[in-house]
């Protein structure tokens, strides 16, 4: 598949803007206009796009993106340029000056020295940089693969490892570290090595699937048909079959590689873009993209295909754009061409870019997370989906939230509610067990379970990439506006805990069973998830998928989308039960629910949910539920609970003894003491205390109840009690005091 999209140059202007879309870039794009351009190419492995001139090489960071990004500049000799990318520690600079040539320059020196091809028969298709111990770069030629590392005395390359087989185009990211050497008439046929921290694994030779034409014509396979991704932190190659109009998946393991299902495709010129975990695959003709989840069990779409619109847009210009200064200002007017979607000299850059050629400008992908949420009446699926987004957490946490609330506002049937809270409860265990759970909040299980989840195999990988887009074919240029296909596809691995949270996700949601057709991924670690009955059939035991280092990560200071109880209570519950209705026995049922599947997960809730519940349940006098709740623990006790217990009871003997029992069995002996002088039980109060030397009562308390009862024995035996309990307590005023009403009393009596 061609990184270029189609030639079609129908402007979509701001008719559009308006329109929904699931995904959508946004202005201001990053500028990389620069006199004297020789072109753009992009270095995967550092994340840079390059713009050389004739002396000079001038240098964008794409991550973070910011499209006011001011470019740094290195020096740079006069010659071709097919190729160029610098070293992962930046000392070093390599551009491909020709099939046979590769120039270095060392950075801190200024020296340079070249590398040729020994055999004139042979042509350097590309190359890398690599994190493999056991070499720097890695030079993929017509005839294998070369692992070198450079000598720093002697200013050479010296060759640490070559492995030979004929090669017709490559396709390598930087994220996988995966090589994979396509060869044969029809290029289908695949040998994969990966550079990995340990060294290099090399894969099981395969054969992708490529349906005959009519005509019996064998097609041949492209370069530009083939991409890595990574999602979900499993790396997934993805191949276009443009005679049977599918796009096929395959995942790699160290003895084998498994082809995972396909999705339909709907042009003959597709276009791959990964953003936040999920699949955008761009059907370029229609200048629509549909977005897929592979992890889900369907492959179905997650919506209906809609445009990519641009957003943010000034208005346009009918004059040209810019003067040629560099540095303009980002308020400028927009000309109709940079309006256009899908146009010639779009090259899309895996995984959210987009270079505009012609223009010199990049533009990011963004997902519109509302517009997906408002697509689907299937709350439980849509919630998921939420849940496994990281790059928008906080927006995606108030969505999940309003979407939870709204369904119980509307009195979706209880099952589904049961279903939307199950995903959500699912979601928060998993992120303590796995402690994904933000930093600085300490959220709490009712045991320190021993089921640990592990987490889901980091990536161990090593390798560079080529120049812009993914793939390389033969000695061709590299640049970003060359046709030629050596390029390189830039992934960003997310967090690899995601494999252990979505199968756990599966198992424990009744909607998402564990179809174990899924999209094949790479990752080599015996602490994966479980391999689905779909691969064990095919890999048996020793089945380990590849796995790839972490260190491409992208920094992952994100907080979380997943809702702990705490969010559930004060942003679902209380707020609904204030604004809900009717019967409170619908919340009642939810409410329910929610602790049956915090009690499954071993959560613990908020406390005032149970407070909530009794409420509830009071108010609707449905007192026998409440008695069988607190007696079988399914409301948990506490003091909180006690006193609501204690506060409802108020026309029911049983419900407020219920409170009573409850201060007891917790030994809050005070409180249990202070609430028996309350309903007037003062005597029973103070053999308590005495019985569990509860010295934290005030005398006053049962001294001003005494009095009220206008009985002398009952307040002398009061006075009595505290005299004898309490030290001290008989120089205190509240003894000179009452002992004076008392004898007062008593004289009263005695006439």
């Amino acid at each position: 598949m061609s990184n270029k999209a189609s030639s079609s140059q129908s402007s979509i202007g701001f008719s559009m803007s308006s329109t929904m879309s699931h995904a959508y870039i946004q202005y201001p794009p990053m500028r990389c206009s620069i006199t004297g351009s020789r072109g753009l190419f992009y270095d995967d492995g550092n994340k840079l796009l390059i713009s050389p001139t004739s002396d000079q090489v001038y240098l964008w960071k794409t991550t973070p993106f910011s499209p006011h990004e001011a470019p740094t500049s290195d020096p740079i000799s006069e010659g071709p340029i097919l190729s160029i990318r610098y070293s992962l520690d930046a000392r070093f600079r390599a551009i491909q000056r020709s099939s046979q040539e590769i120039q270095f320059w060392q950075k801190e020196t200024g020296d340079t020295f070249n590398h040729k091809c020994k055999s004139e028969s042979e042509s350097i298709l590309g190359f890398f940089w690599t994190d493999c111990p056991l070499g720097d770069i890695v030079l993929v030629k017509t005839s294998g693969l070369d692992l070198l590392s450079f000598d720093s005395e002697s200013k050479s390359l010296q060759l640490v490892e070559t492995r030979r087989l004929n090669v017709s185009w490559y396709v390598y990211t930087h994220e996988s570290r995966l090589v994979l050497l396509a060869s044969g008439m029809q290029c289908k046929s695949f040998t994969g090595f990966q550079l990995s921290t340990a060294g290099i694994i090399r894969l099981p030779r395969f054969e992708m699937v490529m349906a005959k034409t009519e005509a019996n014509n064998k097609p041949v396979l492209s370069a530009d048909d083939v991409y890595i991704v990574t999602v979900y932190g499993r790396i997934y190659c993805l191949q276009i079959d443009r005679v049977a109009m599918l796009l096929h998946s395959y995942r790699f393991y160290r003895d084998a590689v498994v082809q995972q299902g396909s999705l339909p495709i709907y042009s003959s010129k597709i276009a791959i873009s990964v953003v936040d975990n999920v699949l955008l695959v761009h059907q370029v003709e229609a200048k629509v993209v549909i977005l897929y989840d592979i992890f889900a069990d369907s492959r179905a779409p997650i919506s209906a295909p809609l445009p990519l619109l641009f957003r943010g847009l000034p208005r346009i210009s009918s004059s040209s754009r810019s003067n040629g200064k560099e540095g303009e200002s980002s308020e400028v007017n927009v000309t109709e061409n940079e309006t256009i979607v899908y146009g010639d000299d779009w090259t899309f850059l895996v995984p959210d870019l987009i270079c505009d050629v012609s223009n010199k400008l990049l533009w990011k992908i963004h997902l519109d997370l509302e517009a997906i949420s408002a697509s689907s009446s299937e709350v439980p699926s849509i919630l998921e989906f939420l849940q496994r987004r990281k790059l928008e957490a906080s927006k995606t946490k108030q969505l999940c939230l309003g979407m939870t609330r709204t369904a119980i506002l509307e009195r979706r049937p209880v099952t589904m509610v049961a279903r939307v809270i199950e995903v959500l409860v699912s979601s928060y265990a998993h992120a303590l067990k796995t402690g994904t759970y933000p930093k600085g909040t300490k959220p709490e299980m009712t045991s320190s379970s021993s089921e640990e989840h592990s987490g889901s195999p980091r990536y161990e990988s090593t390798g560079r990439v080529d120049a812009l887009g993914k793939s390389v074919k033969h000695e061709s240029n590299a640049g970003i506006n060359n046709k030629s296909p050596i390029r390189s596809s830039n992934i960003s691995t997310s967090e690899s805990e995601d494999n252990t949270h979505f199968e756990s996700l599966r198992i424990n949601s009744p909607l998402q069973k564990v179809v174990k057709e899924n999209f094949v991924g790479t990752q080599i670690s015996t602490s994966e998830v479980q391999p689905t009955s779909f691969q064990s059939q095919h890999l048996g035991l020793s089945s380990n998928p590849l796995k790839a280092t972490d260190g491409d990560r992208q920094d992952t200071h994100l907080t979380s989308p997943v809702i702990s109880p705490d969010d559930l209570y004060n942003f679902v519950f209380a707020p609904v039960e204030e604004e809900l209705v009717g019967d409170p026995s619908y919340l009642v049922a939810i409410i329910v629910e929610y602790l049956r599947s915090a009690n499954a997960e071993k959560i613990k809730v908020h406390p005032d949910l149970f407070v909530l519940t009794i409420q509830l349940l009071a108010r609707s006098e449905r007192y026998s539920e409440l008695v069988l709740s607190i007696i079988n623990k399914v409301l948990e006790p506490s003091k909180e609970v006690a006193m609501q217990l204690m506060e409802s009871g108020r026309q029911n003997f049983h419900i407020r003894k219920l409170g009573l029992d409850m201060l007891r069995q917790l030994s809050l002996h005070h409180d249990y003491v202070v609430l028996l002088a309350r309903e007037g039980y003062y005597l029973e109060a103070l053999r308590y205390a005495r019985k569990h030397k509860v010295n934290t009562i005030q005398p006053t308390l049962f001294l001003e109840a005494a009095l009220a009862s206008n009985d002398s024995q009952v307040l002398a035996a009061v006075l009595r009690f505290f005299g004898d309990f309490m030290p001290g307590f008989r120089n205190s005023m509240d003894h000179r005091t009452y002992a004076r009403i008392l004898n007062e009393m008593s004289s009263i009596t005695a006439t």
